[in-house]
């Protein structure tokens, strides 16, 4: 039999505890699809089902009670050795916000480049009300995302700094009319129903600016529903809905479907970097090194003439 390996059994310990796919992988930092994988391969190694899976629950099976116990012993025997070595660094956690969106992963290429004997961990919460929540208890270090809504209660303990305006799209089926178009005016969708539904129900901040851009639209909303995450859901989604959904214009591609701009007026969702007050001078440095960086050889900063902006948002811009 081959040797068991370290990360998966932490893997298989963080499902245990949390008896959550989901929730260990936000503990850990990691994709869900990762550690799911990584678990079907230790079951079929062990010749045994750890875990019984329902659509409602998951619960460990008696073979998983028992390698529970013998993991965190092996866990932490394995921890001990490490640390003894010496110091260890703990990684920087960064929520990038969406894996359908480029934003977050250019600009954690521009931070470790700035600390480049640093190691990062992205993750892909999908909320970022609920980062800015991780960030307060310590349990991320730093996020993007849009940081300003109506209603956000603001806080002493967490900075932020603009990194973008970047305009608005829409994700079309390749059937859709407005698919035809290489941009599509805002006067266009009026009447029109869009998928304008985030990641999560904690993503009030994409809650928010979609609520006030289909009222300006004049555009109504889809009824609530589990948003499609990952690509091939996202594509399966799209062509049986068949309706627009909302996005921003650097959103990759998803088979079946075309990204197009809106236009006239461009809305714009503005991103920023958040981050603990008492990060540290040497992360809050390379952070800002990295915005610079980014900022600078990118229009990310700038405003098209006449563009549409949320609240807060547009009552903060320059008279």
């Amino acid at each position: 039999m081959a040797d068991l390996d370290i990360r998966t059994l932490r893997y298989f310990v963080a499902v245990a505890d949390e008896l959550s796919f989901t929730r260990a992988a936000e503990r850990l930092f990691v994709a869900q699809q990762a550690i799911s994988r990584d678990i079907r391969k230790l079951e079929a190694q062990l010749g045994t089902t750890l875990f019984d899976r329902t659509t409602r629950r998951v619960s460990l099976t008696p073979d998983g009670e028992r390698l529970l116990a013998e993991a965190r012993e092996l866990l932490a025997v394995h921890d001990r050795i490490v640390a003894g070595r010496g110091p260890v660094r703990k990684p920087v956690s960064v929520d990038l916000m969406s894996d359908g969106r480029r934003t977050g992963p250019r600009f954690l290429q521009a931070l470790r480049t700035a600390a480049p004997d640093r190691e990062f961990r992205s993750r892909y919460g999908g909320a970022m009300g609920a980062s800015l929540r991780r960030l307060e208890a310590g349990d991320l270090d730093v996020a993007l995302g849009r940081a300003e809504w109506r209603g956000r209660r603001r806080s002493k303990a967490i900075r932020t700094r603009l990194l973008r305006y970047e305009p608005l799209a829409f994700i079309l089926p390749g059937f859709h009319p407005l698919a035809e178009l290489t941009a599509v005016p805002v006067s266009a969708v009026a009447g029109t129903e869009i998928d304008a539904n985030p990641a999560t129900p904690e993503a009030t901040e994409w809650l928010d600016i979609g609520d006030q851009f289909l009222a300006f639209a004049g555009a109504t909303a889809t009824v609530p529903h589990d948003a499609a995450l990952g690509q091939d859901d996202q594509s399966d989604h799209l062509v049986r809905q068949g309706l627009p959904i909302l996005t921003s214009v650097d959103h990759v591609g998803v088979a079946g479907g075309v990204v197009r701009p809106i236009v006239e007026p461009v809305p714009l969702y503005a991103w920023s970097v958040a981050w603990r007050s008492k990060a540290g001078r040497e992360l809050i440095a390379a952070i800002e090194s990295a915005i610079e960086a980014v900022t600078a050889d990118t229009e990310w900063l700038t405003i098209p003439a006449g563009a549409w902006l949320p609240e807060p948002e547009a009552s903060g811009l320059p008279t």
